[in-house]
């Protein structure tokens, strides 16, 4: 039998979180995410999402043993921007057994039910910067620090459940041009748009050059990222705990801001090496000795992960992104970097999905957000 136990203490906290590193043990494909990370996301004093959302999570046990977690989200801002009741879950795992998916769901439902939604959906986080979408296609693959990898038996238990497509994400995997005829050709594209437009690119020879750019650079994030799927607007605290998350992935070479002749941030793409192997290596948790391998991948790796990449509503369709796209290459090519990946991009994000035509990519993985009506 199984028994749906609601975490309440920081040790069941500890539990939910490592329950994956359990799951997937031996899977070569999973990556873990970083421990500390996820466990302050959970706690009310260091996540201010908690100021406009409600979260709860749970175990499933069955003879003492832990067979499953899910984690449920009221957003009451996501649902004030896109006029809807929803209930998102989050962060769930399970084993290949009916009972236990269908309890981890009913007691979400049941959640639901009471707060009056009229639907649950997800795997969302409780914003666009954390993890989400449940993998669906390239299971072979593996999965980057800051994406799900689950079984592929998570689909059938979700149809079973009465879950349908919402939305899809697809990730492509890019060869990163060698030539030095190709490279020119975008470099020559870049200085034509960047004169036209009256535009530089923010010279920086390590990441501290680029901390006062941070806040601006979430800002853009919240003008740039508005109509995608389940946005919300990142608030000031929620801004300082993402630049203090993200300032340690920016690596110069990869990097590009695009700035105007004011000296404001009009377009932005960051790239990081793979940090896949130095998690898995170390169950996600940076310390002790955890760092040591994330340093050792930011000196000597063959793929770069493209965290994120946007443009201001005004500088769209002018060919700003082949600014970005003409840095972020010369950079790889010094640094050897062989492959790109991108983070996860809706499918019918056609603006930036169109920006890789002129590159050899492989569509390699697909991710879906879940939704049932209640």
């Amino acid at each position: 039998m199984v028994s749906i136990v609601e975490v309440t203490t920081k040790a069941q906290l500890r539990k939910f979180v490592d329950y994956p590193n359990r799951l997937y043990e031996g899977v070569p494909q999973f990556v873990p995410a970083t421990y500390d990370d996820d466990l302050s996301d959970w706690d009310r004093s260091k996540n201010p999402a908690f100021e406009y959302c409600d979260a709860r999570c749970w175990l499933a046990e069955r003879d003492g043993d832990i067979v499953g977690r899910i984690g449920a989200i009221y957003s009451r801002k996501a649902n004030d921007k896109w006029g809807a009741n929803r209930l998102r879950f989050t962060q769930v795992d399970f084993i290949d057994d009916r009972e236990v998916s269908a309890a981890l769901f009913a007691v979400v439902e049941d959640w639901a039910r009471q707060l009056g939604c009229t639907a649950v959906h997800g795997p969302l986080g409780f914003t666009d910067m954390d993890r989400e979408g449940m993998l669906v296609e390239g299971f072979d693959r593996r999965s980057c620090f800051f994406t799900y990898y689950n079984y592929p038996y998570y689909i059938d238990h979700m149809t079973a459940l009465g879950y349908g497509k919402d939305v899809d994400w697809i990730e492509e995997l890019i060869t990163v041009p060698t030539d030095e005829a190709t490279i020119q050709r975008w470099e020559k594209i870049s200085d034509f748009v960047l004169k036209r437009h009256h535009l530089h690119i923010h010279e920086a020879k390590n990441r501290l050059a680029y901390l006062p750019l941070l806040k601006p650079f979430f800002e853009l994030v919240n003008v740039a990222y508005a109509p995608l799927y389940g946005t919300v607007e990142l608030g000031e605290r929620q801004i300082r705990k993402y630049s203090a998350k993200f300032a340690p992935l920016i690596n110069p070479n990869t990097t590009c801001f695009v700035m105007d002749e004011q000296n404001r941030l009009v377009a932005f793409g960051v790239g990081a090496p793979s940090l896949a192997a130095a998690l898995q290596k170390n169950r996600g948790r940076l310390m002790p000795t955890g760092w040591m391998d994330v340093l050792k991948a930011f000196r000597k790796n063959d793929t770069v992960d493209l965290l994120l990449i946007a443009v201001h509503p005004d500088y769209q369709k002018k060919g700003v992104n082949a600014v970005i796209l003409s840095k972020a290459m010369k950079g790889c090519h010094k640094l050897g970097i062989k492959q790109a990946e991108t983070g996860p991009m809706l499918e019918l994000n056609d603006k930036v999905q169109s920006q890789w035509k002129d590159f050899q990519t492989e569509q390699h993985k697909r991710r879906r957000c879940f939704i049932k009506e209640l």
